[in-house]
């Protein structure tokens, strides 16, 4: 992957030169969020590399407001965003952030983790993610300081879970519980998917992309597996990790099936040819790169893990 993937209080939350955010201290301007459901609440990022640009400000985020409490669904790609996600948050209510969840290990739903510290909130996410946060997150930290410059990434730490999910587990909010599902190895290794089920609407993850070209971080296999069950999951709507969100569920994820066969397909039949890792990265999938953004970014990464995965099925 060819990048792994007021305003000053919040960017330096994290580092210990300001004290934390807390109610009595303003907040930055709320991130734009839509009501996708009584209580349900969704930011969708832009369809772009992390960068200095945008702050890494490029996944969907989302929050549930129960009778209770307020589950937070990925926190953004720097605390700046987190803290703006917050301030979203207390612009529509006061209730305790009783858990922040993320849905997998990527930057750009991991750093903005910091910026709910302060609110006594519980880490989730799946199983594998303290290792994996632990063998990628100083690398991260490094890469996307070099990528984004100090500024965005003033306040950025990583943020292991601690209560972890193995298979399934329900979160009560008050008055509506959080269905959490760990998968095995498919977009990464620390896949979560969390279903809102009062409304049916289902926070995805990266596994589900919409426009923005599918990443392969784990299994090709696996994220077929995994697309193909989530196809046989009902709900309302979907938030996917990158893309619009979706009401047309499940077709909306054929793009995503096709191009993830493609190059499976492709892939194996250039292994049995016995063709170079190097020829396959530049060849696989390439008739689905009209239908992508980021396909030039991200699809010779997708076929050399392809390739390496399935060289010896």
């Amino acid at each position: 992957m060819r990048q792994f993937f007021a305003i000053a209080g919040g960017m330096l939350l994290a580092s210990g030169l300001v004290p934390p955010l807390s109610h009595a201290q303003p907040l930055p301007t709320p991130l734009p969020v839509t009501e996708l459901g009584p209580g349900v609440f969704a930011h969708i990022g832009d369809i772009a590399l992390m960068n200095r640009e945008n702050d890494g400000a490029i996944a969907n985020l989302g929050f549930v407001i129960g009778d209770d409490a307020v589950a937070v669904i990925d926190s953004g790609g720097s605390a700046l965003e987190g803290s703006r996600l917050l301030a979203a948050i207390r612009s529509r209510t006061d209730k305790p952030i009783r858990y922040v969840i993320n849905t997998h290990l990527h930057p750009d739903h991991v750093f903005g983790n910091a910026a709910f510290v302060a609110e006594g909130t519980t880490f989730v996410g799946h199983k594998n993610l303290p290792r994996g946060l632990a063998a990628r997150g100083p690398f991260y930290v490094d890469a996307f300081r070099r990528i984004m410059g100090d500024d965005a990434m003033a306040g950025v730490k990583i943020i292991s879970p601690s209560l972890l999910v193995s298979d399934e587990m329900r979160l009560d909010l008050g008055g509506r519980t959080l269905l959490l599902k760990a998968w095995p190895a498919a977009h990464t290794d620390t896949d979560l998917t969390v279903l809102d089920e009062r409304s049916g609407i289902l926070f995805a993850g990266d596994l589900v992309f919409v426009r923005h070209v599918p990443v392969v971080d784990g299994s090709l296999r696996g994220f077929l597996a995994a697309t193909d069950a989530l196809a046989q999951m009902p709900a309302a709507k979907v938030i996917p990790g990158h893309g619009a969100v979706i009401e047309d569920w499940p077709r909306a994820l054929e793009p995503q099936h096709r191009y993830l066969a493609r190059l499976r397909d492709d892939i194996r039949a250039l292994i049995a040819r016995g063709v170079s890792i190097d020829t396959a990265a530049q060849t696989a999938g390439q008739s689905e790169k009209p239908d992508w953004e980021l396909f030039e970014d991200y699809n010779a990464r997708n076929a050399t893990a392809a390739f390496a995965e399935l060289e010896w099925e």
